[in-house]
């Protein structure tokens, strides 16, 4: 059987026009949901996560780093990798209203896809989808949500290619 798969437009990104990703949980019991997300309203809360695991820039990557998640990510490859998998929280916003707990902010830790995250946005995605577990889907949406036209610029297909 096909598994879905998830065609993500890329707009500022000489060597190819989109993605393709697919899901990390596929067995229905797994309580995970795919979300789509805003890019930039993504990697604005991951990079609130106060582990040691945030990521530099694209821009501050080394040449070969670079080039291994291109190539990982090209449509012409026939293995699709998978979307990146997320959860999240809310803390204290900063200043005064957060000091009196009346405004909060998202933390997005990444449990995998980081690099494909960062690299998705730099090459020009609006919008991609990834896995958040059940009970966290909701606030993903709230703090990350794409915009309602991400739904129709990304496409879900199910044939064996995602193409």
């Amino acid at each position: 059987m096909a598994e879905p798969t998830w065609i993500v437009p890329l707009h500022d990104h000489p060597w190819y026009d989109h993605v393709r990703l697919k899901r990390v949980f596929v067995a229905d019991a797994t309580r995970h949901q795919v979300v789509l997300v805003d890019a930039r309203k993504l990697l604005e809360c991951a990079n609130r996560d106060n582990t040691d695991y945030v990521l530099k820039p694209v821009a501050e990557w080394h040449a070969g780093k670079v080039r291994g998640i291109r190539e990982f990510l090209d449509p012409e490859n026939p293995r699709i990798p998978q979307m990146p998998y997320v959860t999240v929280s809310t803390r204290r916003a900063p200043g005064v209203m957060g000091w009196l707990r009346l405004e909060h902010e998202g933390v997005v830790a990444f449990r995998n896809g980081q690099h494909r995250a960062r690299y998705l946005a730099e090459a020009g995605a609006r919008w991609f989808p990834v896995e958040v577990h059940e009970r966290e889907a909701a606030l993903l949406r709230e703090v990350c949500g794409a915009a309602d036209d991400a739904r129709t610029a990304i496409r879900q297909t199910m044939d064996s290619e995602g193409r």
